[in-house]
């Protein structure tokens, strides 16, 4: 368990602050005015936050999140809560600005073994294309036991979105001793990992050494498509699309090799999130617009709200934190230097 860092001084970035005075506010109680002992400014409690200038109550702020959260649209929320659309846009685009602090607990922690499972899905961007030509497409990674979202991203379906959430599983490799990488049918996310992680085998043999993967990494693909009627050698229906070090264990059974849990959650956004519904005519009007509501709905899912099967936050149930987060925590924690 990674306690929270003290609150640092945003000029300077010294932890050695204290409480100046207090101050009330309008709207949100009395406050806290803090004062750097090495460079000796003063600068409030919600500097550097989620929170920062703004004037609404934080508890207004949080209802707005957890209405965008169940599947209300922007304009919906407006109309319960009285505000306006580009102002609920606003506080989502700084809550949203809180995923780069949270990802980094995370990679402050040992894991024992992590099964990630890699998929996607899609939906309509501004006017409507054809599939290969949208920036719908939304690439999610999932780690299986505890349910946490490991990363999600929006945009073609090119290689740069697929090297874009791979980025961040490399980022958990250096923690672990054990980890697999599943995914139904899209070869990208290995060749990806390859790429990125991949280091040179030294076998004492003449020529030129393999690229491998790191030790102790696995990577399967579920072969798809019909190969009754194709001639020619028959495809194994779970291949491992890239060389393996020799030795990383080879103990994971067919029966595992699935994304069935990640297809679940995809159910789940499509009934969470406003822009996969299909209410409306154009499902999200920006990429921008859409990758703010993945940050959102990946902030929630994994630290504030409990997984139905598991019954925890994931990240508690993966050891990232020992309790959960509230919507208000995020909202007034400082952000990563």
């Amino acid at each position: 368990m990674k306690k929270t860092p003290p609150l640092q001084c945003p000029y300077c970035c010294s932890s050695d602050t204290s409480v100046f005075k207090h101050y009330p506010t309008i709207h949100n109680g009395v406050r806290k005015l803090y004062i750097c002992r090495n460079c000796e400014r003063l600068f409030s409690e919600t500097h550097n936050t989620a929170m920062n200038n703004i004037k609404t109550p934080i508890s207004k702020v949080a209802s707005a999140l957890r209405l965008r959260s169940e599947g209300l649209g922007l304009r919906a929320t407006g109309r319960v809560l009285r505000s306006n659309k580009s102002t609920i846009a606003l506080w989502e685009n700084r809550f949203a600005d809180q995923k780069a602090t949270l990802l980094l607990y995370g990679f402050c922690r040992e894991f024992i073994s992590l099964t990630f499972e890699g998929d996607k899905l899609y939906t309509i961007v501004g006017k409507r294309t054809m599939p290969s030509e949208s920036e719908g497409w939304t690439a999610v990674i999932m780690e299986r036991a505890s349910r946490f979202i490991v990363d999600q991203r929006c945009g073609k379906k090119d290689t740069a979105l697929f090297k874009s959430v791979i980025k961040t599983v490399c980022g958990y490799i250096d923690h672990t001793d054990d980890l697999s990488f599943l995914s139904d049918g899209e070869r990208r996310y290995g060749n990806m990992l390859f790429e990125l992680c991949s280091e040179v085998l030294q076998t004492g043999k003449r020529g030129r050494p393999p690229r491998v993967l790191p030790k102790g990494v696995r990577v399967r693909v579920k072969n798809k498509g019909d190969q009754k009627h194709k001639k020619g050698r028959k495809r194994p229906k779970y291949q491992a699309p890239q060389r393996e070090h020799l030795d990383t264990a080879q103990d994971l059974k067919e029966f595992e090799i699935h994304a069935n849990h990640l297809e679940a959650q995809n159910a789940a956004i499509r009934r969470k999130n406003s822009t996969f519904r299909r209410k409306t005519n154009t499902y999200a009007k920006t990429v921008k617009g859409l990758q703010r509501t993945l940050d959102v709905h990946q902030i929630i899912h994994n630290y504030v709200r409990p997984h139905w099967t598991t019954r925890e936050v994931p990240a508690v149930t993966l050891g990232i934190l020992a309790k959960p987060l509230s919507l208000e925590g995020i909202l007034s924690m400082q952000r990563a230097a």
